[in-house]
């Protein structure tokens, strides 16, 4: 065989190859058709996240979660409502004795304890945060201006009360505030201020937002037999337990049936900590009392 043959030869072998080849690259219309039909099925996942991420579209349940109420036992408002009911009795007491109004007992009361739930009122039953001076009866030590202050600790909650009452009514540069008519707490809440009792200057117009939107004025007309209709309502709370030596919430439930969470909630309690003395509602109070 000479040379030109084995050249043709070469050249169509190539040929036939490379035709070969690219008929297996090719697609049919068949596939290619099969394929787009697929693609218009499938949803990309950058589209499924979008819609399922997108916070403008919730679900009903969603929706009426976010605007549903929170429930009022266990908010602020529950806790200084429970506060009133626990101390009105005592603060009546002490305008009494002391010719202070109650509702500025009450109002000071809530401000400076946090409605009976702050860390020095908890530990001590120190509902005024007087510091200890020249007090020789028992002390606890908080950080209040200062790391580690001391501060009069008393064994039951009336006490406390008793001796704010004592504070105001033995230092001279309170003696202007009892020459006021016995219920004017607008008077008493700025002359508080005035005589240094408090540095923050909107100190009596929380104590009056606090006297009139729980409408402590009431039990100052109780005291001045101005209400004795309603002061019969006031005081009639039922309900109640005094917390005794060793007892326990759990305890307490058990006695009178209830869960211990409700009675957490009753009484806006946030911890299980309880102290002799202190007074615990066990049933909820009437929405008309």
């Amino acid at each position: 065989m000479n040379s030109t043959k084995i050249v043709g030869l070469a050249i169509l072998f190539s040929i036939f190859f490379s035709c070969k080849s690219k008929q297996a690259t090719i697609p049919s219309k068949k596939t290619t058709k099969k394929v787009s039909q697929i693609q218009k099925k499938t949803k990309s996942p950058t589209t499924v996240n979008k819609k399922t991420s997108s916070p403008s579209k919730k679900s009903k349940i969603e929706r009426v979660a976010s605007t549903k109420s929170a429930p009022t036992y266990g908010s602020y408002t529950a806790k200084i409502e429970n506060y009133i009911e626990l101390y009105s009795e005592i603060a009546m007491e002490q305008m009494r004795q002391y010719k202070i109004p109650a509702s500025i007992t009450l109002a000071q009361g809530i401000l400076e304890s946090g409605a009976g739930t702050g860390p020095l009122t908890m530990k001590s039953n120190n509902h005024f945060g007087i510091k200890c001076h020249d007090w020789k009866g028992l002390k606890v030590y908080h950080d209040d201006d200062e790391k580690g202050e001391c501060f009069r600790k008393y064994s039951l909650a009336k006490f406390s009360f008793q001796d704010h009452s004592i504070f105001l009514s033995t230092r001279g540069r309170y003696f202007s505030l009892f020459k006021l008519p016995k219920d004017d707490y607008k008077g008493w809440a700025k002359g508080l201020q005035a005589a240094g009792y408090a540095t923050d200057p909107k100190y009596p117009s929380k104590l009056i937002r606090i006297i009139e939107k729980h409408k402590l004025y009431q039990y100052d007309a109780t005291v001045l037999g101005k209400s004795k209709k309603k002061a019969k309502r006031v005081v009639s709370v039922p309900g109640k337990y005094t917390v005794k030596k060793g007892d326990t919430l759990y305890s307490i439930a058990r006695k009178n049936k209830i869960k211990v969470d409700l009675l957490k909630e009753l009484n806006g309690l946030d911890s299980n900590t309880i102290f002799e003395g202190q007074i615990l509602y066990v049933k909820p109070i009437p929405k008309d009392f």
